[in-house]
């Protein structure tokens, strides 16, 4: 796996021995002034392979994410990415972490309305990824030409179709290249021909790159392209109330 962390995280960290990307153990977490509960057990992604979290809504698969991705933190437990423990990370660090590290992928796409699509996809680097501009943005342009979006390159957003802008979302989340990749309902609005070709995309990341991808999803039709699927509401061991 590439190795370029940001300045702030190269001090040792508390680390769990491990071969895979994603690693989850006996996590429990609530919100404050709400009735929901999660205790998980164990799950993990490995490098290269994809897992898809099924689960009627409310039963926590967006939350999910968001401890994946070090956003909120369990009260006990850990989660480790890469062998690094999240919640051993300062929140700057953290967020550091994530942005160089982590791709995220959300249902309604996240775009900046005002930015160019390639301004949108080279967001990390306006986020402070400059160290690496030269790099994210090389696989930015190759990630355009493969999902057959370089064409709106210099456009806006409303210019394109959601499954065009979906892939927008997709390609900057993968031209970090990026150790874990989440997926929060990324077909979730897109019609059949374009949820299966945004799926493929992912996937296809995972696979050459030795990439971990975990996704959320209702499409139940597009399971069998997963190695793994989790059913969360059969995994959260004390469900009660809604995130």
């Amino acid at each position: 796996m590439p190795s370029n962390q940001p300045a702030n995280l190269r001090t040792p960290q508390p680390t769990l021995p491990t071969d895979t990307v994603l690693q989850v153990k006996d996590i429990e977490f609530h919100y404050p002034h709400s009735d929901y509960r999660m205790r998980l057990g164990r799950i993990a992604c490995a490098s290269g392979k994809a897992i898809a979290i099924v689960g009627p809504s409310g039963c926590g698969k967006t939350t999910f994410l968001n401890l994946a991705a070090g956003i909120l933190t369990p009260s006990s437990g850990t989660i480790a990415v890469n062998g690094i423990i999240l919640s051993s990370l300062s929140p700057a660090a953290a967020a550091a972490f994530r942005l160089s590290r982590i791709g995220l992928i959300f249902q309604e796409f996240e775009l900046v309305e005002h930015l160019t699509v390639g301004d949108n996809i080279l967001l990390p680097v306006h986020l402070g990824l400059t160290s690496r501009r030269v790099a994210i943005e090389t696989e930015a342009r190759k990630l355009a030409d493969r999902s057959g979006i370089s064409r709106y390159w210099k456009k806006r957003p409303r210019h394109l179709s959601h499954g065009e802008r979906q892939r927008v979302a997709i390609c900057r989340a993968l031209s970090t290249d990026p150790d874990l990749i989440l997926a929060d309902e990324p077909t979730g609005n897109l019609d059949p021909a374009n949820k299966r070709k945004a799926l493929d995309l992912m996937i296809a990341s995972a696979r050459e790159h030795g990439r971990a991808l975990v996704v959320a999803t209702h499409d139940l039709e597009l399971l069998d392209a997963f190695d793994e699927v989790f059913r969360f509401d059969e995994l959260n061991e004390n469900q009660e109330g809604r995130p």
